[in-house]
């Protein structure tokens, strides 16, 4: 292999040199390294330096730069796994550079996760995490990370491949990106409740090209009744914007209180929150002492996900200002407004023209018009 020595963080590697837009299935074609991932692999180890799992699995390694930096700048016992022989022989020397205690393996992902058990599990395949995430609730005892680059089958746009992998009926909406992460959170949670264990979401975000969940996992019965009892429906109109969040197994008949369409049903997912404020206020206070260059950005991702409602939509002010026929001045000022009015309101994380509010429809638009 033609090697070129890379650093992420305080971590010195070397992967093979390649193509940066090329990708390639594990098993299948060299060992890829992605630098576009660079930013999960920091919040990852940002978190892990607050949770201090006891021993942490990267359970398909690929170049293995996520497990040989947590176990670098993060200081935590680390086993990172990949079936491809060159990716095995890969790590192994990057940690004898490194001279990092990991262990490294080479097995199927999901027979390992099926023998052995880890405090944190964390899942990053090429495509969807679907086929792992049963193992891995099994195999996790405290700890569950998952990404997920199949966006598209997430957010509706691929809505046959969405149905199959996540049992689950998305829909392409403007707020696409919030559907694509609570689906995700959802199968992931109906996954685990199946073995009397419950989700507590920490850090889950939406960031371009990938969805990444940061979960804790709970045993017992009540835990995963207080899961389940977070599987919902945002019911959304065929016709106009207008949508509705109804939290329960199945979906019940709703008509649209501007058009009177009938509501269609985009889930099951996740309702509710989806990050934990304890969780974020420690990855803030951490975020100082690390060496990651996407520092700046993290700490906006940090902070603006900290301010985030709860809702499982958004509405696009310029898409509702569109339809007003208006310019619309800035999101902070028809913020500033709802909330003068008495409502609730916020960014979302993952746009910059996204907004959540509890304000119906019509405030809204009236906000925006400036009527």
């Amino acid at each position: 292999m033609d090697i070129v020595e890379i650093t992420e963080g305080k971590t010195r590697f070397c992967v093979p040199r390649q193509d940066p837009h090329l990708q390639f299935p594990p098993g299948g074609g060299p060992v890829f390294y992605n630098p576009r991932m660079e930013l999960n692999r920091d919040t990852t180890v940002l978190l892990l330096s607050t949770l201090r799992p006891e021993r942490y699995l990267d359970a398909m390694g690929a170049s293995g730069v996520r497990g040989l930096r947590v176990a670098c700048e993060a200081g935590i016992p680390v086993t990172i796994n990949d079936w491809n022989p060159k990716a095995v022989e890969l790590i192994r020397g990057n940690a004898g550079m490194l001279d990092l205690d990991v262990e490294v393996t080479r097995e199927n992902a999901n027979a390992l996760m099926s023998s052995r058990r880890f405090d944190a599990v964390d899942l990053d395949p090429f495509g969807t995490p679907a086929p792992f995430v049963d193992s891995a609730a099994r195999c996790a005892r405290n700890y569950l990370f998952v990404t997920a680059t199949d966006t598209a089958p997430l957010c509706g746009a691929h809505l046959k491949a969405g149905m199959r992998r996540y049992f689950s009926r998305p829909r392409n909406t403007e707020y696409h990106a919030e559907v694509g992460l609570r689906t995700l959170l959802g199968f992931v949670a109906r996954e685990v409740i199946k073995y009397d264990r419950g989700v507590e979401p920490l850090f889950c975000y939406a960031h371009e090209h990938f969805h990444r969940l940061h979960l804790a996992l709970r045993d017992g019965a009540a835990a995963a009744d207080r899961t389940l009892a977070r599987i919902g429906y945002v019911m959304q109109c065929p016709h106009c914007l207008y949508r509705s969040e109804q939290t329960r197994m199945l979906p019940g008949p709703e008509g649209c209180e501007i058009c009177g369409a009938d509501l269609v049903p985009v889930g099951p997912l996740w309702m509710g929150s989806i990050n934990d404020n304890r969780t974020l206020s420690a990855m803030q206070e951490a975020l100082p002492g690390t060496a990651v260059r996407a520092g700046p950005r993290i700490a906006r991702l940090l902070e603006t996900c900290r301010q985030e409602l709860e809702t499982s939509s958004h509405y696009d002010y310029h898409v509702i200002a569109k339809s007003e026929r208006v310019s619309p001045g800035s999101i902070g000022s028809v913020i500033g407004e709802l909330e003068g009015l008495g409502y609730r309101a916020s960014r979302a994380h993952y746009s910059g023209t996204a907004m959540k509010t509890d304000a119906p429809l019509p405030v809204l638009r009236k906000v925006i018009s400036g009527g």
